[in-house]
């Protein structure tokens, strides 16, 4: 039988999302800020209660085309960026397909057209305040996140009249009205500071319905995760859906269940989702990384760890994931466990992250042949870094295995 998750799917979006902010490296909550700050302001125009959560949760996934740090930075930094609409029409490509949450594709696809021209292209009226209502706040967030944690209070007339003087140009003339109401007041801003995002957070996740996630929409889901993990970096591109193929073909060969291939495979989808918050020049650095570095890189699975284990159900795929350093004799990270102890399935995913990772194509060197690959893992096992029954089993079966690690990316669901 076929394990059921008991999981409501907005709990595992709200999760989820806190990888999109990771990508802001020390700032790790502009989604969240863009999210309370949206919804206060469909309170003021009046907007149905089903209205005010979906502008919360799109608030949230507004940045689902940024994975890269140096994109970040331009956003934040600037106010209006001319490379802004790239990460905007990638957000829209993940998620037009994606039917729970393809009624997001549109706003997110214009969140950083300024009314004006959504005018001018007749985007039609309930896409283009959405869409404009983000922007907005976006920009908002971009000018008071630097002062936070000194005091936004001290700020606010200046942001209010940046605002107000776009008017009619950036912002949509309602919407500038109903912002201007909204932040009059001290409370809309601080529920910006940590401990109150919190607190809403929370709140909304207990609107709405509680729509259960399938399989399918779960598999789904971490299939947008794991592209936009992969999109972070040319040395990366297709990885994390490497590795759950890999591991889940392991995993059959070696008798686990339907229900344990399944999780393990969105295990591997989403088991670098913390890389994220790793800066670009690190993750790109074409030279060994400094110690300092690579305790940054290596900090990337306990992020991962403190991401999904806020999702309910999730409590194996999390093990598996958030361990796939962890190696035989307590030589990994993040806790040094004596990976012999762990689950099969967690070490079925460490044979599976360092084989792809050997096979796979880079920019700066090919792939691993068959013969360099038996060569490299036997390596492996013997030095004990990696399970050896596993590694056994990958080596009976190495051509099969080599050519699912190998698989081109034009095969995969393609942003298109």
């Amino acid at each position: 039988m076929t394990h059921a998750f008991q999981t409501p799917l907005r709990q595992v979006v709200y999760a989820l999302s806190d990888a999109l902010d990771l990508v802001g490296v020390d700032d790790v909550a502009h989604g969240k800020r863009v999210g309370v700050m949206a919804a206060e302001c469909a309170k003021v125009l009046g907007w149905s209660q089903d209205d005010v959560l979906n502008l919360f949760d799109l608030g949230l996934l507004h940045d689902i085309g940024v994975s890269n740090t140096a994109t970040h930075r331009h956003l934040v930094e600037e106010f209006d960026w001319a490379g802004s609409q790239g990460h905007a029409e990638l957000g829209y490509r993940l998620l037009r397909h994606f039917s729970p949450l393809a009624h997001m594709a549109l706003p997110i696809r214009y969140h950083h057209t300024r009314w004006e021209l959504l005018q001018e292209q007749g985007v039609s009226c309930p896409v283009a305040l959405q869409a404009n209502l983000i922007l907005l706040v976006d920009r908002v967030d971009a000018m008071a996140a630097p002062h936070l944690a000194t005091g936004v209070l001290r700020h606010t007339v200046t942001i209010r009249a940046e605002i107000q003087k776009r008017e009619g140009t950036y912002f949509s003339p309602e919407l500038v009205a109903a912002f201007s109401k909204a932040s009059l007041h001290e409370a809309f801003w601080l529920s910006l500071e940590p401990s109150a995002l919190a607190n809403y957070l929370h709140d909304m996740a207990q609107l709405g319905s509680a729509q259960l996630a399938s399989n399918e929409d779960l598999l789904g889901l971490a299939r947008i995760f794991a592209r936009i993990v992969d999109a972070k970096s040319p040395f990366t591109a297709s990885h994390s859906s490497g590795v759950a193929r890999v591991a889940r073909a392991l995993a059959e060969r070696m008798g686990v269940s339907e229900a344990h291939c399944i999780q393990l495979e969105m295990a591997g989808l989403l088991h670098d989702l913390g890389k994220l918050r790793v800066p670009d020049e690190i993750l790109e650095k074409p030279a060994p990384l400094a110690e300092s570095e690579r305790q940054i890189m290596n900090s990337h699975s306990f992020e991962t760890l403190q991401i999904l284990k806020k999702i309910a159900g999730f409590e194996d795929i999390t093990n598996w994931a958030a361990n796939h350093h962890e190696a035989p004799g307590g030589h990994g990270y993040p806790f040094g466990l004596d990976g012999a102890t762990l689950p099969l399935e967690a070490r079925i995913l460490r044979v599976a992250d360092i084989f792809q990772a050997m096979v796979q194509d880079r920019p700066y060197r090919q792939g691993l042949t068959t013969d360099a690959v038996i060569r490299f893992m036997n390596e492996q096992s013997q030095k004990g870094s990696v399970d050896a029954t596993v590694c056994t089993v990958l080596l009976q079966h190495l051509d099969a295995i080599y050519a699912i690690a190998r698989k081109p990316l034009a095969d995969e669901v393609t942003i298109a």
